[in-house]
């Protein structure tokens, strides 16, 4: 698994539209009025990856196997969702367990579209969506102090919870999300455990018209500034034209279509390429003649943990791994050329995995 991206915005805002075109799937239902998405929806995509391709072709792999990106998309959320109005509120618990926060924004007019709220202002739409997710973490936090609070009159550990949670429901309480509060290494893992929706990364995905994926437009625009501000991710795409791509059926017909658009990239590429700079993440590859296999493992991790992906008596048993970058592994044509020119290596457990890597891990059982 690359990583779960979980979708949120208000309705209409072409959330399930975007859902589809990514999955190429139509499970999700699209339709003009809100609440049409009635079940959570969970779609994986393959992670397009061109190294891994060239990888394949000179160890001559039977098997390609790319990493995968998940997205969960939910009933788009409502003012006082958190609170139990619409139907957003019964699906937030399906994204507490996601990496990151795809929040889709309308970013076009279209008379025939409704707004939920009567206007066109992406700004106000995510300000909005964020209140109701701060207020349903905040509910989270404040229903978990009171046993936490027993517990710490005896327990050292759970006073320190205590102390995280205090300063956490003091941030939400102030209307600004759980990311927002400065916490040190050790309460990070806690944090995480919390799984409160405003401590997840954000990536603002900007919805537009066609003629207006290339450069974007005023309300975009706004949404950038804010991303900025924030130190958020931020795309501009246009689900429709997303939408158009996924009915293609080779790459070189979406490429071409590309290029007409005055595109370089689709919007799943953009929307995979920030999620993985948003949450510190880098690729591997182990490489042989029965597949080709890409693992997502995060940046600066040491060469037992790449292993615990595959498997965790691979990193239990860890030893070393044989390495080879990419560029090596392609100059010397295969595993067998890099040995000979002295370029693979065998490295410890202190090794840094580095994008790109070709490992091959020794271990004991």
């Amino acid at each position: 698994m690359g990583f779960k991206c979980g979708i949120v915005g208000l309705p209409n805002v072409g959330k399930s539209t975007l859902f589809n075109a990514l999955t190429s799937t139509a499970a999700a239902e699209a339709a003009n009025y809100p609440f049409c998405t009635i079940e959570p929806n969970v779609g994986r995509v393959a992670v397009p990856d061109e190294r891994l391709t060239e990888l394949a072709k000179v160890a001559s792999s039977a098997k390609i196997i790319p990493t995968q990106l998940e997205f969960v998309d939910i009933a788009g959320l409502v003012r006082g969702a958190s609170k139990g109005e619409g139907l957003g509120n019964q699906f937030l618990g399906h994204i507490r367990e996601v990496d990151a926060i795809v929040h889709v924004l309308r970013c076009f007019e279209d008379d025939d579209i409704t707004h939920v709220e009567g206007r066109i202002d992406p700004v106000a739409d995510s300000e909005t969506v964020e209140t109701e997710l701060i207020l349903a973490d905040l509910e989270s936090v404040e229903k978990r102090l009171p046993a936490l609070e027993k517990k710490a009159k005896t327990d050292k550990a759970a006073k320190e919870q205590v102390d995280l949670l205090n300063r956490l429901q003091v941030i939400l309480a102030e209307g600004k999300p759980a990311r927002d509060l400065k916490i040190s290494n050790d309460e990070k893992p806690v944090v995480k455990l919390l799984q409160l929706i405003t401590s997840k990364p954000v990536m603002y995905v900007c919805n537009v018209k066609e003629d207006e994926a290339k450069s974007g437009n005023k309300f975009s625009e706004a949404v950038m500034a804010k991303a900025k501000k924030e130190h958020a991710a931020c795309v501009v795409i246009s689900s429709k034209i997303e939408a158009e791509i996924a009915g293609f059926d080779s790459d070189e017909e979406k490429l071409e279509f590309l290029k007409e658009l005055g595109l370089a990239e689709t919007g799943l590429a953009q929307i995979i390429k920030n999620g993985y700079s948003l949450l510190d993440l880098t690729t591997f590859f182990t490489i042989g003649p029965k597949e080709a296999h890409a693992w997502t493992v995060r940046k600066n991790a040491m060469a037992p943990e790449a292993a615990g992906v595959i498997h965790t008596d691979f990193e239990k048993g860890f030893i070393r791994s044989e390495t080879i970058s990419y560029k090596d592994y392609i100059a010397g044509k295969g595993e067998q050329g890099a040995k000979e020119s002295g370029k693979m290596r065998l490295e410890g457990k202190e090794y840094v995995v580095q994008d790109g890597d070709i490992l091959h891990f020794r271990f004991n059982v």
